[in-house]
C-alpha cells in the first residue's frame, strides 16, 4: 500500500495570475463560485505542461473573464515567483492531492476594453461575480492565507498601475 506524502514532501503547483487594472487605475476581482465564504481573487490559474508563462496568463484570464487577448495589454512580469501554502485543511483535497500550495509567475496588464467586454459565464466558470476595486483593498478582499502574497504583489507593481 503506497503511503500519503506528508506536507514537507509535496511540492508547489506551477501557476500564473495577472493584476488586471483597468483605465482609471481599479484592479479586477472575480468571487470564487466554490468558496463557502467571501472570497474574491484576482484571475489566476496552471500553467499546462510546457506552455509559456504569458501564454498561460492570457489563457487563464480568457477562461475566467471572457476577455480575448486583444483587448489586454501586458505591462510587466513580477521579477520573482511568489509562493503560497494552502492551510492544513485543505492539503490533499485540491488539485489531486499533489501540491501543498502554488508557486506563481505574476502579470500586470492593462484592460483596454469595456466592461461589456467581460464574460465569467465561461465554459468552466470560476467567478459568481466581479467587481473593480481600488489596488489598496486587495489584501482585505482575498482569503487570509494568500494576503502577504498579495501584498507582495501590490508593492512590486503599485507604480505602475
Amino acid at each position: 500500500m503506497a503511503s500519503v506524502p506528508n506536507d514537507s514532501e509535496l511540492g508547489y503547483r506551477p501557476c500564473v495570475g495577472v493584476m488586471l487594472v483597468n483605465m482609471d487605475g481599479k484592479v479586477f476581482v472575480g468571487q470564487r463560485i466554490d468558496s463557502q465564504i467571501e472570497a474574491w481573487q484576482m484571475p489566476q490559474g496552471g500553467i499546462d505542461d510546457g506552455e509559456e508563462e504569458k501564454v498561460a496568463a492570457l489563457r487563464e484570464l480568457g477562461e475566467e473573464t471572457g476577455i480575448g487577448h486583444h483587448h489586454v495589454e501586458i505591462i510587466a512580469k513580477a521579477r520573482d515567483e511568489h509562493f503560497y501554502d494552502l492551510p492544513p485543511e485543505l492539503i490533499g483535497k485540491l488539485w489531486g492531492g499533489r501540491f501543498r500550495g502554488q508557486r506563481q509567475v505574476w502579470f500586470l496588464a492593462r484592460f483596454l476594453g469595456s466592461d461589456d467586454d467581460i464574460n465569467i459565464a465561461t465554459h468552466h466558470p470560476e467567478f459568481s461575480e466581479w467587481k473593480w476595486i481600488s489596488p489598496e483593498m486587495l489584501p482585505d478582499v482575498i482569503v487570509p492565507f494568500k494576503r502577504k502574497l498579495y501584498r507582495d504583489i501590490l508593492q512590486e507593481f503599485q507604480a505602475l498601475i
